[in-house]
Parts: structure tokens; sequence; C-alpha cells
């Protein structure tokens, strides 16, 4: 028996099943190495990146000594971001379903504060939100953190980078002394080493190796003097053609003067950052996910958190001064087995930098010349799918089987035009093959869902 396999653990009788039924057929490395210490109830200081089994890793923890006949809540996971948290959340959910009556809450701000009172009315078992959410319910005293035996951090560092620092230091402070604290990072400032003297009692430190692999991402570096770097952006599109391309920038403003410079070029883009509202943050990375936009230039601490699967490139069109940020970044491509692709761009100032990274890896980085990037012919680089929004949701009653079904009740468009479709309280979102999208708008206009008529609107 292999010392990954979960059958290792000594759990208790509803998770197994639980794992079994998500296809986990071993241990992920922070997974093995974290496991059995958290079991045994020690705190733990872990790093680790998005995408390498931590979420699992301290929800089987926190589940495993979970009393779910008290209606207390005794678990709570704080993240930096609501899709992170949104994401830990429906992975705990996974997890808890054989467990009876297990209630996970997200509370996070960008949603109305009046639903989550009214679920606040019976304590959950588990809460998972953003600093700033949380620190407005503890505040109105309409949650309850006396009885919490887990405190999780996750992505602490991106928090600390956020600003969150006296948010936490606050909601701590209404958290017991006497409970087990587990801190996820996936690069260790110093600030990540005070925060846990603060508030972990003699943890256990667990690295693991980056995700990054030589012989799973394909790294290259073109030198791209600054007023030519769009244009050679463009070329390396052009030339490796990614579906999904997830490109960095270090500011805001970079982000969105690229993304301009690009749909100026024909080029499909939007952009992630702090600066967006959640309505429009939420729909961005609809879109992205959905393959109906191309290419998403962010910055660091908002593509922080976000799970692509998939991800064919990852393109630094500004190299980050961090070389282990560096690392992470393109650590998102080549996962679960599959090839990625990282390109770099970098100007004669940014030198320091790129040897900084070469330092960093032990290796020298394979440097080509923009000349190599020969332009393979194709009509257009628009994005093969087309998102249309739907003015209902959950809240309606609608689910993703209604939204199938009125787009094939004819024989004009089958499944296989329909790409993910994702519902939120009160709106949605399909995803339709490019050549279907036209006839899919008319379809959902001139007809019915549910038999009701809704707003519906393609997304340019």
């Amino acid at each position: 028996m292999s010392s990954s396999d979960f059958s290792t653990l000594t759990l208790r009788v509803e998770l197994p099943a639980a794992i079994d039924s998500l296809d986990y057929e071993s241990m992920t490395p922070i997974q093995a190495q974290s496991l059995p210490v958290m079991l045994a109830g020690s705190d733990v200081l872990a790093q680790a990146n998005t995408g390498s089994g931590k979420t699992a890793a301290f929800a089987i923890a926190m589940l495993n000594k979970l009393e779910e006949h008290r209606y207390q809540t005794q678990g709570i996971v704080i993240c930096p971001t609501r899709e992170l948290a949104d994401q830990v959340a429906d992975e705990i959910r996974r997890l808890a379903r054989t467990i009876a009556n297990v209630k996970v809450l997200t509370l996070c701000g960008g949603k109305p504060f009046g639903p989550q009172l009214a679920s606040l009315q019976r304590a959950p078992h588990i809460v998972v939100g953003t600093p700033g959410r949380l620190l407005k319910h503890l505040e109105k005293e309409s949650l309850a953190l006396t009885n919490i035996e887990t405190l999780v951090l996750d992505e602490a560092d991106r928090m600390l980078d956020m600003g969150f620092s006296e948010d936490i230091s606050k909601i701590i402070s209404f958290i017991p002394d006497r409970r087990q604290t587990l801190l996820f990072s996936a690069t260790y400032p110093d600030e990540i080493e005070y925060i846990s003297k603060s508030i972990q009692l003699n943890p256990v430190t667990i690295k693991v190796d980056s995700d990054f692999s030589a012989n799973q991402i394909t790294q290259i570096f073109y030198k791209a003097p600054k007023p030519d770097r769009v244009q050679i952006l463009i070329q390396v599109l052009k030339f490796y053609q990614p579906e999904s391309a997830l490109v960095f920038c270090n500011t805001i403003e970079q982000c969105e003067v690229l993304v301009g410079e690009l749909i100026k070029r024909d080029v499909h883009a939007l952009a992630l950052h702090g600066d967006l509202e959640q309505f429009n943050r939420d729909q961005v990375l609809v879109r992205f996910s959905n393959r109906s936009t191309s290419v998403l230039v962010a910055t660091d601490v908002a593509a922080r958190g976000l799970d692509i699967k998939e991800l064919d490139a990852v393109v630094n069109f500004e190299i980050t001064r961090d070389p282990e940020v560096h690392v992470h970044r393109i650590g998102r491509t080549g996962r679960a087995g599959s090839e990625g692709l990282a390109i770099s761009l970098y100007g004669a100032e940014e030198t320091s930098r790129l040897n900084a990274i070469e330092h960093y890896l032990g290796a020298t980085v394979n440097k080509k010349d923009p000349s190599e990037l020969r332009s393979v012919v194709k009509e257009s680089m628009l994005p093969k799918m087309v998102t249309l929004f739907i003015g209902a949701g959950r809240k309606d009653k609608l689910r993703a089987g209604d939204v199938l079904g009125a787009l094939t009740s004819s024989s004009e468009l089958t499944g296989a035009n329909i790409g993910k479709i994702n519902l939120f309280d009160k709106f949605s979102y399909v995803a339709v093959d490019r050549q279907s999208a036209d006839r899919a708008l008319e379809i959902l206009s001139d007809g019915k869902i549910k038999g009701r008529s809704f707003r519906i609107k393609r997304l340019r």
C-alpha cells in the first residue's frame, strides 16, 4: 500500500466514501505531508499553490473532527477573494455530503447582507468568507465564533498584500485561543512568519515543491523592448495559437492599457484586476473559463485563487520582481500531466529580474529572438465560443437543464453546440459555439425557458 493512499489515514467512517466519489486516486504531495499532521491536531504552516490539493487537505482535517449534531460554528476559513471562498466552500460541501446535515456557509462581500443574516439564524458548522464581510457580521453580532476549533487562513500572503492584516487580527480576536490554526501561503514573505508566530502554537512547517516542472512546461523568454512589446505579444499569440492565455501585468493601469491595445488589433481580451465590481469580475471569469474570450489580462492579486483547468499558456507581459511569484504564475499551465507553455517578454531594463529567476531556478532560461515567431496563417483570433447572458438564475428556480432544453428543443441545435452553463442567484450565462450563437440568441429571445420569457443578451 502506497504512503500516498488515502486509506493509510485514520478517518471517520463517512469520509472515505466521499473521497472515493470525487475520484481522488492518491494524495498530492501537500496532502501526504500535511494531512497526518493536521489529523493529529497540530498547527500547520504550509507553502502550497492553487491547484496543489491544499483545499481538500484542510477540508478533510476539519470535517474529520466535526460534531455535526452540535449546531455551532466549529470551523472557519478566511480567503482573500470571493472566487476562492466559493471554490473552497464547494470543495468542503462535496467532501461533507456523506455526513448528514452539515451546513457550510459562504460570507463574502459583493452579495446582499440580508440573506446572509437569514442563513445565520441557525449557526453553520463551517463558515468560509472574506475578511471584510466576516468582520462586519462579527461587529453586528450576527456571527459567533466562540466555539471555533479550526481556523484556516488560505492564500495568507495575498490577504496581506491586499491590506487585510488588521481585519484578520480583529477576526482572530473573536476566536478562542484554544484551537487548531492552519496557515496556507504560496510564498513566504517575512510577514507570514510574523503572523504565524502571533497566531500559531508550535506549527509544523511544510513546504512542497512548486507545481512548476521543466518536463511539463515549455518556458521561453523573448526580448521585447517596451515600444514593440504589444506587437510581439500578438506575434506570440498568433504563432502559438493558445485557445486560452493568461497574460500577467504588474499593475492595474497596465492591464487596462494592454486590453485596449489588444482589442484595437482584433484580439479578444478581457481584464481582471482589483478595481472591477463583483458583477463584472464574475462575468469576466465565466467568459474566460467557458472559452468565449481567448486572453485574460490580470494582475497577480486578482488572479490568485483562480483554478482554470486546461490553461494553454501563461504569458508574462511584464516580469515580476519576485522570482517565487514568477514560478507561481507559470505553474498555472501544464497541470494534471498536460503540457504547458510559459512565455515571458523582457526588455534590457528587466535583465536583473531575469537573472534573479535563473538564480532561483538554478538554470539558464531559454531565450529566443522574436524574429523566430513566424506567423501562422489564421483567418481569425476570435474565441470559438460566445456567451449569452440570461436575466434569471437560481432564485428563479432556473436549472442548467432548463437552459439546455430550451436551446435544443428543436433539431437546429444539439448539445454539441452548447458549452458551459453558469448559474448565479439572479442571472445566468451559457456558452454557445460561435457559428450557432446568432441562432441561439434568437431561440432564447423569441422562445421561453420553463414557460417564461427572460432578458437575453449576447456578450461581445
